[in-house]
């Protein structure tokens, strides 16, 4: 596989995951996100997320126009419905995630390139 069929697959990948709200404003789950780029746990996705908003404050953006709080129902084993917290990210949050995340994971290590 070449880099620009890598680079082609990726975008496909995470615009896939593009969601539009009542506004018609973009947006991507932090959920859905997350498994693209490699995290199996939460938590430590959480943790790029923390960083991801550090760097937004840095830089002079306001995170809450980046880094909505969301829940996201799933259903457990016996079809109870739980609430978890998710965030609505815009295009600019995915990039600092991205950019914030763990390089030693190939899909962070080739979105940081």
């Amino acid at each position: 596989m070449t880099d620009e069929t890598s680079l082609t697959e990726g975008r496909g990948a995470f615009e896939a995951l593009r969601q539009t709200n009542e506004h018609g404003a973009e947006y991507w789950s932090a959920r859905d996100l997350q498994k693209v780029l490699g995290y199996s746990q939460w938590r430590r996705f959480e943790q790029a997320i923390e960083r991801a908003v550090t760097s937004c404050e840095q830089s002079g953006n306001v995170p809450e126009h980046h880094f909505a709080g969301a829940g996201k129902p799933i259903t457990g084993g016996k079809g109870a419905v739980q609430v978890v917290p998710d965030y609505h990210l815009s295009r600019f949050a995915c990039y600092l995630i991205a950019q914030n995340g763990d390089p030693r994971k190939e899909p962070i290590a080739f979105a940081q390139s």
